[in-house]
C-alpha cells in the first residue's frame, strides 16, 4: 500500500523465556497520528525498541516504505527517517538549547572541529519548523519541562524525519502545555510526518489520535479508528475487564484533626499556607508544576523544614526537622518520582517493602527477625495485590503499577496516621490507576488522613472530599468536590499564571 510508511508482520520477541511480543502486526500511514496503548507490560516499549532497531525481533518482518529491512539496526531506523523521543527525552541539561538540538547532526557528521556558526544555523532551522520562540543560547536546565519537550522535537527535526515516536510526552505537562504540544504535532502532520504517540491518558488519546492500536499481554488486540471507541470500550480492550469509574463518597469523616498547619512558609517555595486534615479525609492539592506543591509535601515530611509558622499533629505543636521525626509522628510520604526517590531499583521487592521499618525488625541480638520480616512482606504483597512471583526479585522487574504499590506498602508498614501521596498515578495504566485509587479509598475508611497532590483534576475530583488550588506558593482557592465542574477548576488553575 503506497500510503503505508511502516509495516510490521508477525513480530515476536522474548526475554528470558517471557514473550514480550507475540506475533504482532502493526502499520502506520504517512502523515498519520497513531496512538499505541496498553497496560504496563503489554509490550509497547518493546515494540518501540524493535521499530527503532534497539531490539531485534526473534521472528517477523519489518517493511519501511514497502522495502523489507532485514536485521534492522538503529542506524537503519534513523536513516529511514524514524526518530524516538523517550520519556526522559535524553537531553543534556548543562548544554545550551542550540547545542542540544545540533548534537546529533554534529556526531553523525563526525565533526572534529566545532563550528558555532553551524550549530546556530542547525538550531535556528529546526526551531523555525515549529515556530518556536526561544533563545538558542539559553542553558537547557533553565527551561520548563514543556520547553524541553519541544527542544527534543526540534532535535529530531534536524534530520529528514518521516516518523516521530513520542513515548509518554505529556506525563509532566500542564493542560496549557499539552495543548501547545498537540498544536506542534498537528503542524508536523501537515508536513506529512507520521506520529506514533504513546500515552496512558485516555482523554489525550481521543483528542489527538486518528487510529489507535491496542496491545495486551504482548498481542495486538486490534487497530481502531478513534470514532469506533469510547473510554469504556478502550479500557476493556486494554485490560480485558470492565473498570468501574466512580466518585468517592466517604462513609464518614471524623471531626478529629490529625494535621493542622498555620501560616507555614518556606523561602522561595511557599508562603502562609494554612489548612486542617481530618481523620479519614482525602484532601487534594492541585496546581501547575512549580506552584510549590511538592515542596510543601517535603516540608511536612521533614525534608525541607519550614522557616516559619506552626504545625500540629494530633493537636500538639511539632517541629518536623527530619524524615525520622515525621515517621515517628505517623507521617508517610509517597514521592512523585518513585524510581529516583521511592525505590532502590536494584534491591529486591522484600528489601524495599521493609526499608521504612528495618529498625523495628532488629531483635535483642542486633539481628533481623527473619520470621517477622517475611510475615510483613507476605502481608503487604497480599493486601495490596502486588503481582510478583518471588519477593526476592528486584523491584525494577515489576510494572509501574506494581512498583507504586510497593512504595505505598513501604509507608503503610509504619502504620501511618497521615499519608501524603505526590502524583500517585503518574505513568501507570488505567487498571493500575483504578487499583491505586481503591487502595487510597480503603485507607480513608480505616481512618488514615490522606493528602493527594496531583495535576490531574479529574483524579482530585473523583477521590477527594475537598481540595486546594496552589499557585505561586500560595493556596488561592478551596473547593468541595461534590458538585464541582472539572473544566472550571482547570481554568482556575491556569488563570493569570
Amino acid at each position: 500500500m503506497a500510503d503505508i510508511f511502516l509495516q510490521l508482520k508477525k513480530i515476536s520477541k522474548s526475554f528470558v523465556g517471557v514473550k514480550a511480543l507475540d506475533s504482532v502486526d502493526f502499520s502506520i500511514k504517512k502523515g498519520e497520528i497513531h496512538c499505541l496503548v496498553g497496560e504496563n507490560g503489554s509490550g509497547k516499549s518493546t515494540l518501540i525498541k524493535v521499530i527503532s532497531g534497539v531490539e531485534h525481533p526473534d521472528e517477523g518482518e519489518i517493511y519501511i516504505e514497502g522495502t523489507l529491512i532485514k536485521e534492522i539496526q538503529s542506524i537503519d531506523s534513523i536513516l529511514s527517517g524514524i526518530e524516538v523521543i523517550y520519556q526522559d527525552m535524553s537531553l543534556f541539561p548543562s548544554l545550551t538549547v542550540g547545542e542540544n538540538i545540533s548534537i546529533g547532526e554534529m556526531i553523525e557528521g563526525k565533526k572534529e572541529i566545532i563550528s558555532w556558526k553551524e550549530i546556530r544555523n542547525i538550531a535556528k532551522t529546526a526551531i523555525s519548523k515549529i515556530n518556536l520562540d526561544i533563545d538558542i543560547k539559553e542553558v537547557l536546565s533553565n527551561l520548563s519541562i514543556a520547553q524541553q519537550q519541544l527542544i527534543a522535537i526540534c532535535r529530531a527535526l534536524t534530520s529528514e524525519v518521516k516518523l516521530l515516536i513520542m513515548d509518554e510526552p505529556t506525563s509532566a505537562l500542564t493542560k496549557k502545555e499539552i495543548d501547545q504540544l498537540f498544536s506542534v504535532v498537528k503542524d508536523l502532520q501537515k508536513n506529512d510526518i507520521a506520529i506514533l504517540f504513546v500515552s496512558h491518558k485516555l482523554n489525550e488519546i481521543f483528542e489527538i489520535a486518528e487510529r489507535i492500536t491496542v496491545l495486551r499481554d504482548g498481542k495486538n488486540v486490534g487497530t481502531y479508528l478513534k470514532e469506533e471507541l469510547t473510554d469504556e470500550k478502550l479500557t476493556f480492550l486494554m485490560t480485558g475487564k470492565k473498570v468501574e469509574y466512580s466518585k468517592f463518597i466517604p462513609e464518614k469523616v471524623e471531626e478529629k484533626v490529625l494535621l493542622e498547619v498555620r501560616n507555614i512558609s518556606k523561602k522561595d517555595n511557599f508562603k502562609d499556607i494554612s489548612f486542617k486534615l481530618y481523620q479519614g479525609e482525602i484532601l487534594g492539592i492541585t496546581g501547575l508544576l512549580g506552584s510549590g506543591r511538592t515542596e510543601l509535601a517535603l516540608s511536612l515530611f521533614g525534608m525541607y523544614p519550614v522557616d516559619s509558622g506552626q504545625i500540629f499533629v494530633d493537636g500538639k505543636p511539632q517541629k518536623i526537622r527530619s524524615v525520622q521525626e515525621a515517621k515517628e509522628l505517623g507521617i508517610g510520604y509517597v514521592p512523585e518520582n518513585r524510581l529516583l526517590q521511592g525505590l532502590i531499583l536494584e534491591q529486591s521487592v522484600d528489601d524495599n517493602l521493609v526499608m521504612s521499618i528495618i529498625k523495628k525488625l532488629i531483635g535483642k541480638l542486633r539481628l533481623i527477625d527473619v520470621e517477622e520480616r517475611n510475615s510483613i512482606v507476605e502481608r503487604w504483597i497480599q493486601d495490596l495485590n502486588i503481582k510478583v512471583s518471588d519477593a526476592s526479585h528486584t523491584v525494577q522487574t515489576l510494572s509501574g503499577g506494581n512498583q507504586q504499590r510497593v512504595v505505598i506498602a513501604k509507608w503503610l508498614a509504619i502504620n501511618p496516621k497521615i499519608l501524603i501521596l505526590d502524583g500517585p498515578t503518574i505513568g501507570i495504566d488505567v487498571a493500575a490507576k483504578s487499583s491505586i485509587h481503591n487502595i487510597i479509598r480503603e485507607l480513608s475508611k480505616r481512618g488514615v488522613g490522606i493528602i493527594i497532590i496531583s495535576d490531574e483534576v479529574p483524579e482530585i475530583v473523583a477521590n477527594c472530599n475537598r481540595a486546594f488550588i496552589m499557585r505561586k506558593g500560595r493556596f488561592v482557592h478551596e473547593f468541595n468536590t461534590e458538585d464541582v465542574d472539572v473544566k472550571e477548576i482547570q481554568e482556575r488553575i491556569e488563570v493569570n499564571y
